[in-house]
C-alpha cells in the first residue's frame, strides 16, 4: 500500500473516532454519534472538492492577470 494511501486511512480513523467522540459526548446516544460521525466526513469531503474548484479558479485568474501562481 502506498504511503499516501495509508496516510489517507490513519487520517481517515482518526476523523471517524473523534467526530464519534464529540457527537457521543454531546448527544450520549451511540446511534446518533454514529450516524454523526459517517455522514460529516462525507459532506465534508464534497465541501472540500468545492473548496479546491474554487482556489483553481482563483489560482487561474491571477495567473491569467500576469502574477505567478504558487502551487
Amino acid at each position: 500500500m502506498s504511503r499516501d494511501l495509508t496516510k489517507t486511512f490513519t487520517y481517515l480513523s482518526i476523523h471517524l473516532t473523534v467526530g464519534f467522540s464529540v457527537a457521543y459526548a454531546f448527544t450520549g446516544s451511540v446511534t446518533l454519534a454514529g450516524g454523526i460521525a459517517l455522514i460529516e466526513p462525507c459532506i465534508n469531503a464534497v465541501a472540500f472538492f468545492f473548496h479546491e474548484r474554487a482556489w483553481q479558479r482563483f489560482d487561474a485568474r491571477r495567473a491569467m492577470s500576469g502574477r505567478i501562481a504558487i502551487a
